[in-house]
């Protein structure tokens, strides 16, 4: 019998696992597979929650025509995973078939004991984050990131609006990737490709598409069953689809928690501030549901011409709902009277 079970072999489950064995707690990882192959990135001043022996490129970024206060950094994900690993982990190459707070029963039927963790991903909700992207030779394009570029290229895209994200992988290679930041229906990758190819030419590579919802709630105060954590607990932020910071950030004090129990561990993820924020970001999410295309071009010019102050609680501080408020509303007030119309509505 373990104290701890990780359902889940991404960044979330791992960051867990890793934070309650190097506190002392025998934790079993229940994972079908071994290794990430998504892209993962982070602030960069957020890159010391991670394990020591991690490695990221950092690079400075650009939102619309203007560089960012805060630099980015995309994971170097095998060192991440290499970081996360200790004698104290377990590791189960299975799948789940049910979970309860208690235990996990594989598809083996082999049943698993401790408190369960439930990090297999975000699901459920309505409005999601859906990307196409390309991933291409070293020096084929400029070495700065772009974390946001609304601008279309050669006039308006018609329909939804859709941005460039265009990051510095590990290896040398650059990522360039057409993102539909938030819709309900999503935006569908043939979409995408295709006004990626309109944005940067046609471009050949490996390709990665993303797609996962970004408006997942928190559990209920007094919910049941495994303990949902990274994505899979609503961690994912609407306005950037980030959560792997947020994850490796909380697993040291869920580690520290464990043996106050399981009602303790839930308010850890979910403390009161927390929730606030939440309330305060679906706010956002829904003025960005109600904006035109080029409403959302003005919109987050406007953003990124906030003092860095605000930029920086609106998109890191989680458990900051003072933060977040002060960020919202000097957004308002430098908002046209149009847009403001649309961030007053309930």
């Amino acid at each position: 019998m373990a104290d701890v079970v990780v359902v889940g072999g991404g960044p979330s489950g791992w960051a867990l696992a890793s934070a309650c064995a190097r506190g002392g707690h025998a934790v079993t990882l229940v994972a079908p597979g071994h290794g990430w192959r998504a892209t993962y990135g982070m602030w960069a001043d957020e890159v010391s929650v991670l394990p020591p022996g991690s490695r990221w490129v950092a690079t400075p970024a650009r939102g619309g025509e203007r560089l960012l206060p805060r630099g980015y950094a995309v994971l170097d994900n095998a060192s991440v995973l290499a970081a996360c690993a200790h004698p104290g982990i377990e590791v189960v190459r299975n799948r789940a078939a049910a979970m309860t707070a208690t235990s996990a029963t594989l598809t083996t039927g082999e049943v698993r004991h401790g408190m369960v963790f439930d990090a297999t991903g975000a699901r459920g909700g309505g409005i999601e984050q859906t990307a196409y992207g390309v991933v291409v030779p070293a020096g084929s394009r400029a070495e700065e990131a772009v974390f946001m570029d609304w601008r279309p290229p050669n006039g308006q895209f018609l329909g939804p609006a859709t941005f460039l994200y265009a990051v510095p992988l590990p290896d040398g290679r650059m990522l360039l990737e057409e993102t539909s930041l938030a819709r309900a229906p999503a935006l569908g990758f043939g979409e995408l490709r295709d006004r990626l190819y309109a944005r940067v030419g046609t471009v050949i590579g490996p390709v990665e598409r993303v797609r996962f919802p970004v408006d997942v709630p928190p559990p209920p105060r007094r919910a049941r069953g495994a303990i949902p954590f990274g994505a899979a607990a609503g961690l994912v932020h609407p306005a950037t689809g980030f959560s792997v910071a947020d994850s490796f950030r909380l697993a040291p004090a869920i580690a520290d928690t464990i043996g106050r129990g399981e009602r303790a561990v839930r308010r850890v993820i979910w403390p009161r501030r927390a929730r606030l924020v939440y309330r305060l970001r679906r706010r956002g999410l829904a003025t960005l549901l109600s904006l035109t295309a080029e409403e959302h071009e003005e919109f987050f010019d406007l953003f990124f011409d906030l003092p860095a102050r605000h930029q920086r609680a609106y998109l890191s501080g989680r458990a900051d709902p003072a933060g977040t408020a002060a960020a919202m509303a000097a957004l308002f007030r430098a908002a046209p009277a149009r847009l403001r119309r649309k961030m007053a509505k309930p």
